[in-house]
């Protein structure tokens, strides 16, 4: 059976749809970065410990408000922080995600916000229940684009990341230093690609659309007088892209 898909309009009509990821590759996923958490917060309590202490029998050791605070409290950090502190730092994967290749997107496909992660993990103390995740496994199971409480209380989805065409959230990462979103990035240089097959009138419009959305300073009145090799320069201005 064939993943189901989302599909999104993009500003030169060409649509793009994302695989959505299903069960198999969430729990992959999951299983990989429990380990992976897991470990960090062992490491860290018997690494502590150790030192602390100065050794690693800890039954006859009374425990002190300091020690609590610099080994217990941190490894129980790591864990429990492990998903929200990652999927905000790596927009939306964690090591587990990468290796299972999938990633978060907004349902408009675009990297999640700071706020839409947050809801996203706290909403794991309901996906948690009762055990063994089943409340969110029942969930992805049996909703149409496979996604937990946390995800619809989000707004994310997790999706198959396709690695070669990942323009979006890749290819374009220091785009931002022209105030510009990965996703507005993607646009910009579709719409680049596009243009010699592009209709002289349609290539204008997309144009002074785009600019005008993700330029707050012109109008596409003001746009529309500019002439075509000038519109194509400022897109080219838009964009910073990473040195391969």
């Amino acid at each position: 059976m064939n993943a189901p898909e989302v599909t999104l309009q993009s500003v030169t009509g060409v649509d793009v749809r994302l695989k959505i990821a299903g069960a198999g590759s969430r729990s992959f996923a999951f299983v990989i970065d429990w380990h992976i958490r897991l470990v960090l917060a062992l490491a860290w309590f018997f690494g502590g410990s150790f030192l602390y202490y100065g050794t690693m029998t800890f039954a006859d050791v009374m425990p002190s408000a300091a020690y609590a605070f610099l080994v217990p409290i941190p490894a129980a950090a790591i864990y429990l922080l492990y998903h929200p502190v990652l999927e905000i730092a790596m927009h939306g994967r964690t090591p587990g995600k990468r290796i299972a290749g999938v990633r978060l997107v907004t349902r408009e496909g675009d990297v999640p916000s700071f706020g839409a992660l947050l809801v996203r993990n706290i909403f794991r103390l309901i996906d948690s229940l009762p055990a063994a995740y089943l409340v969110g496994l029942v969930s992805v199971i049996f909703t149409s684009q496979h996604v937990r409480i946390g995800d619809l209380a989000g707004g994310t989805l997790l999706v198959l990341d396709d690695t070669h065409k990942d323009t979006a959230f890749d290819a374009f990462g220091n785009a931002q230093e022209n105030g510009l979103t990965p996703q507005a990035a993607e646009l910009v240089h579709e719409l680049l690609e596009r243009w010699k097959g592009l209709e002289e009138d349609t290539r204008r419009r997309l144009a002074c659309s785009l600019i005008a959305r993700l330029d707050g300073t012109v109008t596409e009145g003001t746009l529309m007088e500019e002439s075509t090799p000038d519109l194509h320069a400022r897109l080219q201005r838009m964009l910073v892209v990473r040195d391969p």
